[in-house]
């Protein structure tokens, strides 16, 4: 009976030791991807800016523009839920919103868009040259849409989130209408 015991005791002792499953990322991990790898834009306060500027903080970069209907306001509020969420953590997270809408989408625009989610967020634009740029070295597809008779129009594009590491490699890719507990959960992985 005795060695039964120290028998059980020793194989709990042995399970124990063994390296347990690490946490798996909720999005798709994207890490060691050849594009995305950079951009120069201007921030909403006229200060030239690059993904180098953050390193040491964890950056979340979405494309859109202040005019979307619906993806992009929704994304934008799903990302302030999210940082919400991670308390003074997020703190070492910086959330890009890169205008594809450079024309409508000016500093001033965007000074009033971007922080309403959360103060702690920057816009970016460029000319419509560094947009198109930018937007092709990150796999966006966008497509201006025929103006209507008031000249408003919209934009068709990708609707994904990019995610980098402290390090500033791409990591992750967040679909659209992941949940604001989901993307908190994999950002708290990446700290």
């Amino acid at each position: 009976m005795v060695r039964v015991l120290m028998l059980c005791l020793m194989l709990a002792c042995l399970s124990a030791c063994k390296p347990q499953p690490k946490e798996a990322f909720e999005a798709t991990d994207i890490t060691g991807a050849d594009f995305a790898s950079g951009l120069s834009l201007t921030d909403h306060h006229g200060k030239p800016t690059s993904l180098k500027d953050f390193k040491g903080k964890i950056v979340v970069l979405f494309f859109g523009y202040t005019h979307c209907p619906d993806v992009c306001p929704t994304t934008m509020s799903d990302l302030a839920q999210a940082m919400k969420q991670l308390g003074k953590d997020a703190d070492d997270v910086q959330v890009l919103f890169v205008t594809l809408d450079p024309a409508r989408d000016t500093p001033d625009v965007l000074a009033k868009y971007v922080p309403y989610f959360d103060p702690r967020f920057l816009g970016l634009y460029g000319t419509e040259a560094e947009t198109a740029e930018t937007a092709h070295n990150f796999k966006i597809s966008a497509s201006k849409q025929p103006p209507d008779a008031r000249g408003n129009y919209s934009i068709d594009h990708s609707a994904g989130t990019y995610v980098y590491d402290k390090q500033g490699k791409i990591r992750l890719y967040f679909n659209y209408g992941a949940s604001p507990a989901t993307m908190a959960h994999d950002l708290r992985l990446l700290m």
